[in-house]
């Protein structure tokens, strides 16, 4: 990689309080995504579940879309190509052939309002302690092939989530300047381990990782943990927020990835030896 043939890139990280409204969910991420557009982003996340945060985990199978077609897909294109970025929605719940389940996809679109990738969350998250009982693999499909997009600036890798906990997927990606993590991290998960872990892929893999976060409360009961954040490929936190609904917005510098992998050229050091 060089400084020469990876411009540095804008990227925002939106932080939202969605709900089950999905039409005023989508008037909070256009508004965040403005704004953000206006700072000067050229890419923006979205965090996972940004059109719809139900009661139920249920609730999504009502919203599921046909791929291809859907107000959320239909959202994204247009704010994609109204704001001349590259925009990644978090999640989209789009119909699989199995009865009662979806897939969880992440689904990109690049300024001319062209979808430019999707991914289907690979991991499903499970959680039960006390008052909370979380088994999303009762209603998502789980996807099995990782995915990035392609950018002027470079490679970016694409997760969701409870993805964040596998690093074996960020290493399949390759070389990559950014990796981006939507999510809808629990409270109590995320006061533990959310820093921790985006702080941990950033210098395993010695790039850029912005999480783009839900934050407060939502129907049923739910907390989630906020805090979006983008982390440098030290493991610098750049720009983070913590409760509100907003943004971060940092600039990917091609030079710093480089100088980072020259001073300390870990990737070069990997061992091929399988260990599992």
């Amino acid at each position: 990689m060089t400084a020469a043939a990876n411009p540095a890139m804008r990227v925002a990280a939106i932080q939202m309080n969605s709900g089950a409204d999905v039409d005023a969910n989508l008037r909070q991420a256009d508004a965040l995504l403005a704004q953000a557009a206006a700072a000067g982003a050229t890419l923006a996340v979205l965090p996972e579940n940004f059109g719809l945060m139900g009661a139920h985990a249920r609730d999504k199978l009502a919203a599921q879309e046909r791929d291809g077609a859907g107000v959320q897909q239909e959202f994204l294109a247009n704010a994609a190509r109204r704001h001349r970025i590259h925009l990644i929605g978090g999640s989209v719940p789009l119909a699989s052939a199995v009865a009662g389940r979806v897939w969880q996809a992440l689904v990109a679109y690049g300024p001319d309002g062209r979808r430019s990738a999707r991914y289907d969350k690979i991991h499903l998250f499970r959680f039960s302690d006390g008052d909370e009982d979380y088994d999303e693999a009762r209603t998502i499909v789980p996807g099995d092939s990782p995915a990035w997009l392609e950018t002027s600036a470079g490679r970016v890798g694409l997760s969701i989530c409870y993805d964040l906990r596998f690093p074996e997927l960020y290493r399949s990606f390759g070389d990559v300047v950014l990796i981006v993590v939507p999510a809808a991290f629990t409270f109590r998960t995320g006061e533990a381990h959310w820093e921790t872990l985006l702080r941990a892929r950033a210098i395993e893999n010695q790039c850029y990782v912005a999480a783009a976060a839900q934050t407060g409360s939502h129907p049923g009961g739910r907390r989630t943990w906020g805090h979006s954040m983008i982390v440098d490929p030290w493991g610098v936190v750049v720009a983070s927020r913590a409760e509100e609904p907003g943004f971060v917005l940092a600039d990917i510098d091609p030079l710093r990835i480089a100088d980072v992998r020259r001073r300390l050229p870990a990737l070069e050091h990997r061992s091929t030896i399988d260990v599992r």
